[in-house]
Parts: structure tokens; C-alpha cells; sequence
């Protein structure tokens, strides 16, 4: 499980802690993520309902050192800065992606 986020709003993120910095806020660390998880079999699957393309997969061992669970809390970038992500939901994420995509390589 794993805790997707979207690059623009990764990037909003960035351009408030910058904000704050220009405020003489102190500096801090936040963590960045929507505090939902999800599988790579969910994203498998959300992408090939996004795409309308089969996505290729096999199961197969977690890595090494890999935690099963790893989601993200905002709750101190939320209450210090104001973020919140635009992008909640793993389907328009990956919707948005592919319409990139799909730009990017004359599709």
C-alpha cells in the first residue's frame, strides 16, 4: 500500500512552503500525500479502467526492507500552510497523467 500523489499538486506544495519562507516563517518538514493507500494491483487496475488498455502484471515477493504500509499524514502541512491536494483520487491522477501522456506523444 503506498500513498499516491500528483505531481502539480506536489509542485503547490512546494510553491507554499516557498510563500512561507518569503513570510520568514520557520523552516519546516512535511510530509506530502493524499493519507490514502494503495495496492499496486489497485493502481494496475484503476490505470487499465483509466486507459482502456490491459496492463501486463505477475505477482511476485515484496523487496527486501520494503514496509507493507506506507502512507503519508499531511495533517501539519494542512494546518501550517493551507495545502490540500486538488487530486484525492488515484483515478484522476492517473487520468490526468495519461491526458499528458497522450498529448506529449501526438496521441
Amino acid at each position: 500500500m503506498r500513498d499516491y500523489i500528483h505531481v502539480e499538486d506536489l509542485a503547490a506544495a512546494h510553491v507554499l512552503a516557498l510563500e512561507a519562507l518569503e513570510q520568514c516563517s520557520p523552516t519546516a518538514a512535511y510530509n506530502l500525500g493524499s493519507g490514502r493507500g494503495y495496492s499496486v494491483l489497485e493502481v494496475i487496475k484503476a490505470a487499465e479502467k483509466v486507459t482502456g488498455q490491459k496492463v501486463p502484471y505477475r505477482f511476485g515477493p515484496r523487496r527486501p526492507g520494503d514496509p507493507a504500509v506506507l502512507v503519508a499524514d499531511a495533517g501539519k502541512v494542512r494546518e501550517r500552510l493551507g495545502w490540500v491536494p486538488a487530486y484525492d483520487d488515484l483515478e484522476r491522477i492517473i487520468y490526468s497523467a495519461w491526458q499528458w501522456e497522450r498529448k506529449r506523444s501526438g496521441h
